[in-house]
């Protein structure tokens, strides 16, 4: 029988209630063994008490990591933090504060991740995002795009730690939420150790910011692009490691280049948590284990044909829900869901094609999913 009825996410970390929707596709789409959807419509707040680590965490991406993908995200891990694209704070002072900050609380742990160099609307902005829900707001240190050097933040941050300092001060005196930063190991031709240790030092003894996320590359300023700002500056993890040692009281998350669930493990010998990118992106299902793997969760991890069914009943939801979203803005996070399956480029193409889309219909998913599922083997 077609319809909905209600549940509880019993997975959900403990003193969290998850309110979810059940969905049971109608009988035309047939997904054999995997015919319901879940998708959390509302979850009570988690106290910080309830939270988990931030062992492991998806890293902010601009474009990517919006709230269509966040939601995604959390059907494959429970547990690992997600961060938003970055936000002007400007944007959220004066401007549509719903258009920025708005998300489904069932994506937390979530954090907002904020662009900006004013400490009074960094503050403002800060305790908008509290408000709204987040559990953490992350001050961006590490942008190296012409874009954001023209507004004076990001990278170039860097080379003012006192005005940093001064930013995170005035957001954590608006907020209970932890404020922390993400930054480089150093701007331009800077290679010495020293200057990230000088940099992490100097806001230890002058704030209250006692979790720094490390990507374990210089930012170029000039001469490099920020596609090529991610590939051509070495990375030096061993750098990352020496903070962890210098540093035993803050907590050091290691991000740039890491792209297995072996990478992971060795780096968290050394640090208290990764943040992986864009091998989360295009490849979502490598957070498929990491609850069990990094976490000690024992709930059985969501299976392709499950999170198939969630995504068509999502998609329906969004955009019936009058706030202009269309199946591309949702669709176009998944094109990497099937990797490594057979058919995933059938996958991609379908999901991907302007005349199939054009039409709206999250069934759309369904016709997808069957061109990948009948040709795998399933246990």
């Amino acid at each position: 029988m077609n319809g909905f009825s209600l549940s509880y996410n019993t997975a959900a970390p403990s003193d969290t209630l998850y309110i979810i929707l059940i969905y049971r596709p109608i009988s035309k789409v047939n997904l054999i063994h995997y015919n319901n959807a879940l998708f959390c419509l509302k979850v009570i707040s988690m106290s910080a008490s309830s939270l988990p680590s931030r062992r492991l965490s998806v890293a902010p991406m601009l474009d990517w990591t919006d709230r269509h993908y966040r939601f995604m995200a959390r059907q494959i891990t429970r547990n690992a933090w997600l961060y938003s694209e970055m936000v002007n704070s400007g944007a959220v002072v004066y401007g549509d504060k719903d258009r920025f900050l708005s998300f489904n609380e069932g994506e937390q742990p979530v954090a907002l991740q904020l662009g900006g160099s004013d400490p009074h609307d960094l503050a403002i902005a800060a305790k908008a995002a509290e408000a709204y829900g987040y559990n953490e707001v992350n001050l961006n240190c590490g942008c190296p795009s012409p874009r954001v050097q023209k507004g004076a933040f990001g990278a170039c941050l860097m080379n003012d730690v006192d005005l940093v300092a001064d930013c995170l001060n005035a957001m954590q005196d608006a907020v209970e939420i932890p404020v922390t930063v993400k930054h480089r190991i150093g701007v331009d031709r800077q290679t010495e150790y020293q200057v990230v240790a000088d940099f992490v030092g100097t806001l230890r003894e002058k704030t209250a910011c006692r979790t720094f996320i490390v990507h374990a590359r210089n930012a170029w300023l000039d001469g490099l692009s920020p596609k090529e700002n991610r590939e051509v500056p070495p990375l030096k993890y061993e750098y990352v490691y020496r903070l962890k040692q210098e540093f035993p009281d803050l907590e050091i998350l290691i991000n740039g280049g890491i792209t297995t669930n072996e990478e992971i493990s060795e780096h968290l010998k050394f640090v208290d948590g990764v943040m992986i990118g864009r091998e989360a992106y295009h490849n979502p299902m490598l957070m498929h284990d990491w609850d069990a793997l990094f976490y000690n969760d024992t709930h059985a991890p969501i299976q392709y044909a499950d999170l198939a069914a969630w995504l068509y009943t999502y998609s329906r939801e969004q955009i019936a829900s009058g706030r202009g979203t269309i199946l591309r803005h949702i669709v176009r996070h998944a094109l990497g869901l099937m990797h490594g399956l057979k058919n995933a480029r059938t996958w991609r193409r379908m999901l991907s094609d302007a005349t199939l889309l054009k039409d709206n219909d999250g069934s759309l998913i369904l016709d997808a999913w069957k061109e990948v599922e009948r040709a795998n083997i399933w246990d």
